[in-house]
């Protein structure tokens, strides 16, 4: 190894593997449905503005890890947004508001979905409600506020946003667009993922004649790895080998699997990995996860500046990435996986394999991401 042999020790958590695991395309498709997804790619297409973002291939860590292809989904160039949850909550924001002008949508948010619910108000000329933590940084809420959005702060963590958010949407019967579904909540998150499986629309039509042999799915709530497994459902005709990784600190996916049932996590510190950093899976994605993940992997912080740092100076591509740190664990899991043994074994990686990974974002937040990669 050249990139990978500089004395620098890849690191994982945990690593588990799901003993109810059955990958049933209908029962898949029943959740979010062929018709739901066709619907999302058919609006999102026509939007001014959309083009289908880049699928690179990171040939010299295929070459260094001993895989055939590495896939990298590049959503930093998804519209003007930088980030996939462009996808979803300005397609739920057309759905749920109909043409009505008078609606005004809210949500809480951590950033990036926050973005998409305030361009999509924008797009239809509504009134927007953001609620964020006070941890989220400046440069996100003034990009929220930037796009038109009333942005409130609140103090505590997301979870204490959601709940003022829900609060004051009810007193002042404003429309939420949350990405997260809870009882008798549903429909708006269906949207939201529906919205997010035109990635895989997309890659369908850009690996042409190519099998992916392995995908790796980021999870925060679960509704972006939901949203590409009802995808490979609907548009792939083989079913790759499915992981899904998370920050150690907030693995609710991988903590509900070991169970069979949602388990709610305390979250007792902050990842790095804001976007990701949530502590229980969101019910609409857990219906699919539960039975069609076949792995799940969770990581430390450590490698998350070094891993967007080589994506960024071209050591892992012929081109410079632009990668936010919710971008770097689909290719770090995929580096401590090849590292150990054992793990690369049990999940068949070899040099025929074709791994699809996710650049989720970009420099959603510019200080941020220079600070990392400065380290």
């Amino acid at each position: 190894m050249t990139i990978l042999s500089n004395g620098h020790q890849w690191k994982y958590s945990e690593f588990i593997e799901n003993k109810n695991f059955s990958f049933d395309k209908n029962k898949i498709l029943s959740s979010l449905s062929k018709d739901e997804i066709d619907d999302a790619y058919s609006t999102i297409s026509k939007w001014k503005g959309y083009t289908p973002t880049p699928l690179l291939e990171l040939n010299k860590l295929s070459k260094e890890l001993n895989l055939n292809k590495i896939y990298y989904k590049d959503e930093n160039k998804r519209f003007n947004l930088k980030s996939f949850k462009a996808l979803g909550g300005a397609y739920a924001v057309e759905k749920i508001t109909k043409g009505n002008k008078d609606m005004v949508v809210s949500t809480a948010t951590a950033g990036n979905h926050g973005r998409s619910v305030a361009w999509g108000a924008r797009r239809l000329g509504l009134k927007c409600k953001i609620f964020i933590s006070e941890f989220v940084s400046k440069e996100r809420g003034k990009a929220m506020s930037d796009l038109g959005a009333d942005v409130i702060i609140v103090k505590g963590n997301y979870e204490k946003s959601l709940i003022e958010c829900i609060k004051q949407s009810t007193e002042n019967n404003w429309q939420i667009v949350q990405d997260v579904a809870w009882k008798d909540y549903m429909l708006v998150p269906k949207y939201t993922m529906a919205g997010y499986s035109v990635m895989m629309r997309e890659i369908s039509n850009q690996i042409k004649n190519e099998k992916i042999t392995h995908i790796i799915l980021q999870a925060g709530v679960g509704g972006m790895a939901g949203a590409m497994v009802a995808g490979i459902a609907r548009y792939l005709d083989n079913t790759p080998i499915t992981i899904v990784v998370e920050p150690d600190s907030a693995a609710c996916v991988m903590e509900s699997i070991k169970t069979g049932k949602v388990e709610k996590i305390d979250i007792k510190r902050e990842s790095l990995m804001g976007g990701m950093s949530c502590g229980e899976v969101s019910l609409v994605p857990w219906e699919i996860l539960k039975y069609s993940t076949k792995y799940c992997i969770s990581l430390p912080d450590d490698d998350v500046p070094n891993t967007m740092k080589l994506l960024g100076n071209s050591s892992f591509s012929d081109e410079k990435i632009i990668a936010g740190e919710n971008s770097a664990p689909g290719v770090i899991s995929l580096i401590t996986s090849c590292e150990d043994q054992n793990i690369k074994d049990k999940l068949g990686l070899n040099i025929n394999s074709n791994v699809l990974v996710f650049g989720c974002e970009g420099d959603t937040d510019k200080a941020m991401y220079q600070k990392l990669i400065s380290q």
